[in-house]
């Protein structure tokens, strides 16, 4: 058995760091994820005036329920989408004060226009000063009152994440009424984290009613990454008699990418879950099936790369919200297995996979790090020389990653 650490979940890590600087008190965070992605939110949170300590293994975050400790800040949000569309809500619910918020070219492309037309709904004064929808946009904050608000989440759950998490902090509490969502299990994440933070959250169909009160301080503790075991799982389910065993992640897990263990199963691995781990083992066959991913769709690229090894076709359906990700995932999919000579069909929401050989290649990340650590995967399995244009980008989630999957290869 192959044990493996996975660092700290990006997701919770993220929504960890918002509801901390929000809450009356101190909040530690223990093992919260270091990475390019966390790093920003925390040099975000900083511009804004909190104040957060490190040590080894935790952070300790002073909260501030009233808003930024500044009156003015200009906020660089890096590649990070919950950096970009949790902060500005963050600075939103303040007193007072004008906050810009701007982004690297990549994730200036990526929408915002759902969570920025529901904030103006909300009173709160935002302009976007290039392209309507999308970074830079400033705020001028006054606090946020409250009351009915409309949401299409239909291409990123994290919007109705931010206005979640502002409900608290308002003064009248929000009625958000979703019109459509994709990744549902990222929201269900956001709900527990809240109830831990001291805030309930009431749900009657597609209406979410959040009361105000704020947030308490607590300590809280980081799970692993789901997202980032599913690499390691995968390595497992392509590698007759290999197994790997990701401690942290069982049958408590918060996070919905867990469930791609359940499609790895299906497709003929053994999935073994405790109460406080996972362990997939690779049994030497894969079978082919039809999946739908809408709720699991950061886990589409990592079955995409391991979809030439199964016996029959796999196809991927419902993944629409890929992309509009840091690329366009499944057309990035599409054409680096068709560079390792494999054949793909692709529609607007969906990827079908035929069984072949891939052969070396290298692999265009499109500086997306779920393209670098899915197609590592597929190299465990063809001919020495698949490599990458940007094999650093992991650094946005995982920058031990490469390291990681070498030990893992020789363990094996």
């Amino acid at each position: 058995m192959t044990v493996v650490d996975i660092p700290g979940s990006k997701s919770v890590t993220a929504r960890a760091l918002f509801l901390a600087a929000a809450a009356a008190g101190t909040t530690t965070l223990l093992r919260p994820l270091s990475s390019d992605d966390t790093e920003g939110f925390a040099e975000g949170l900083g511009r804004l005036g909190y104040r957060l300590e490190r040590e080894a293994g935790a952070w300790h975050v002073e909260g501030r329920p009233q808003g930024p400790a500044v009156s003015e800040a200009d906020v660089y949000c890096r590649d990070g989408a919950t950096t970009a569309r949790f902060l500005p809500v963050l600075a939103a619910a303040g007193a007072s004060g004008t906050y810009r918020f701007d982004a690297s070219p990549q994730m200036r492309r990526r929408p915002l226009a759902p969570l920025t037309g529901a904030l103006r709904s909300l009173g709160v004064d935002l302009s976007h000063e290039e392209a309507e929808g999308h970074h830079p946009l400033r705020i001028a904050a006054a606090g946020v009152k409250g009351g009915d608000v409309t949401l299409d989440a239909g291409e990123s759950s994290q919007y109705l994440t931010a206005l979640l998490m502002l409900g608290p902090l308002t003064a009248e509490g929000l009625r958000i009424t979703v019109t459509d969502l994709v990744s549902a299990p990222y929201v269900e994440i956001t709900l527990a984290m809240m109830r831990a933070f001291g805030a309930e959250v009431t749900r009657e169909g597609a209406t979410f009613t959040v009361p105000p009160g704020g947030y308490r301080a607590t300590t809280y503790a980081v799970e692993p990454d789901a997202s980032t075991a599913s690499y390691f799982f995968a390595a497992a389910a392509i590698s007759p008699g290999r197994e790997v065993t990701v401690p942290g992640l069982g049958a408590g897990a918060l996070q919905g990418d867990l469930r791609f263990v359940d499609v790895l199963e299906r497709m003929g691995a053994r999935v073994r879950v405790t109460a406080d781990s996972t362990t997939v083992r690779g049994t030497g066959t894969l079978d082919g099936l039809t999946v739908n991913m809408r709720d699991i769709s950061d886990t589409m690229p990592t079955l995409a790369a391991i979809a030439p090894y199964a016996a029959g076709p796999v196809r991927i359906e419902d993944v629409a919200n890929t992309r509009v990700k840091e690329c366009d995932r499944l057309e990035a999919c599409a054409r680096n297995l068709r560079r390792m000579g494999i054949t793909v069909a692709t529609g607007p929401d969906w990827i079908e996979i035929r069984p072949g050989t891939p052969r070396p290649a290298e692999i265009a990340t499109h500086g997306d790090h779920r393209m670098a650590m899915s197609f590592a995967v597929t190299s465990l399995r063809t001919a020495p020389g698949v490599t990458f244009d940007d094999p650093g980008c992991v650094r946005k989630t995982f920058p031990g990653f490469h390291e990681a999957f070498a030990e893992l290869r020789r363990a094996w």
